[in-house]
C-alpha cells in the first residue's frame, strides 16, 4: 500500500452540540482530497480522537470511507492507552474495509519501552493491515525509542513511522536502524524539509488543510532536486506551521476552517475555542496568505 508523500490527520467535524458532524466529514475528505491530500488519517490527535466513543470513530471511519474508497487510503487512528480495547477496535476498523493503521503510543499510563513494543506489538499482529507507528513524546509521555522501533519494524506489517519528537537525532537513528523500506513520516509540518533530508519520505500534516497542494509542492521540489524550491516553500509556509499550535492542536486548525467556510464547528471539551488575541493571529495569518 502506498500512502503517498502527503496524508492528512484530518479534524472531526462537529455541530454546535458538540456532536460529530458525519456529512461534514465527507465534505471535507472530499475537500482535502481535491487539494493536496494523498491519503487521510481519520481519528487521529487532529480529530480529537481521545473524546470520541468507540462507535464514533466507527461511524467515522465508514463515513471517510464511503467517499474516499478507490481514491485515496484510509488510516484509522486505533490505539488508546488501553492495549485489549485498541487491538478491538483495530480489528473492527479492518473489518469495515479502511487501509491502514495509525497506532499511537500509549499515553498517560507512562509504559516502559517493554510495555510500549509489546502493547504495538499486539495490535499489529492482530490485523493484516499496514501499521503506522506514531510517536509523540509532547502528548504522551512516553518517547517511542529508535531501538523499539527496529524492533517493531521486523513486524511484517509495520511499514512506517510517524515521527513527532523533535528531535533530528533521533529521527536519524531510526533511518540506520531500521530497513530501508521503512517509511519515516514527519509528525510536525515545520520539521518536513529536515526528515525528508534525513532519510524520510513525507508528512502526516495538519497544515495541508490549507495548503495541502504547497506542501506536495515542497516535498516534489526536493525529490526532484530542486533545494532551492523546497527551502523557499519551506520558509514561506514556516509561520503557517507555528501558527497551527499557538495552543492545542487541533483548536487553531478548527478556528480557521470555519473562517474558510469548510466543515469544523466546535472542538469536543475540554477543549475549547480560541483565545481572542489567537482568533486576531490567525485571522491576520489567513490574510497574509491570502488563504480567506
Amino acid at each position: 500500500m502506498d500512502f503517498g508523500t502527503v496524508i492528512t490527520a484530518m479534524a472531526t467535524p462537529m455541530d454546535a452540540n458538540r456532536a460529530v458532524d458525519y456529512d461534514g466529514a465527507q465534505r471535507l475528505a472530499e475537500y482535502l482530497l481535491a487539494n493536496g491530500s494523498d491519503a487521510l488519517v481519520v481519528c487521529g490527535t487532529t480529530g480529537e480522537s481521545p473524546t470520541l466513543s468507540k462507535e464514533e470513530k466507527l461511524k467515522m471511519f465508514a463515513a471517510v470511507l464511503e467517499v474516499a474508497k478507490g481514491k485515496a487510503p484510509v488510516i484509522a487512528g486505533t490505539s488508546t492507552y488501553d492495549t485489549a480495547a485498541s487491538v478491538e477496535l483495530s480489528k473492527k476498523a479492518e473489518a469495515l474495509g479502511v487501509d491502514g493503521l495509525l497506532t499511537v503510543t500509549p499515553y498517560y499510563n507512562k509504559p516502559p519501552q517493554e510495555g510500549v513494543f509489546q502493547h504495538l506489538q499486539a495490535i499489529a499482529q492482530a490485523v493484516s493491515l499496514p501499521v503506522i507507528l506514531y510517536n509523540v513524546p509532547s502528548r504522551t509521555n512516553v518517547n517511542l525509542m529508535p531501538q523499539t522501533v527496529a524492533r517493531l519494524a521486523q513486524i511484517e506489517n509495520v511499514v512506517a513511522v510517524k515521527e513527532a519528537s523533535s528531535n533530528p537525532e533521533q529521527v536519524m537513528a531510526i533511518r540506520q536502524c531500521t530497513p530501508p523500506d521503512f517509511i519515516i513520516y514527519s509528525g510536525d509540518d515545520a520539521e518536513t524539509l529536515h526528515v525528508l533530508e534525513l532519510g524520510g519520505i513525507g508528512v502526516i500534516s495538519v497544515a495541508s488543510h490549507l495548503v495541502g497542494k504547497q506542501i506536495k509542492e515542497m516535498i516534489d521540489c526536493y525529490n526532484r532536486d530542486d533545494m532551492a524550491g523546497a527551502q523557499a516553500l519551506h520558509e514561506k509556509y514556516g509561520m503557517l506551521f507555528k501558527k497551527m499550535f499557538l495552543c492545542a492542536n487541533p483548536i487553531p486548525l478548527k478556528f480557521c476552517l470555519n473562517q474558510l467556510g469548510l466543515p469544523a464547528g466546535p472542538c469536543r471539551l475540554p477543549l475549547c475555542e480560541a483565545s481572542a488575541d489567537i482568533q486576531e493571529q490567525l485571522v491576520e495569518m489567513l490574510r497574509q496568505y491570502e488563504l480567506q
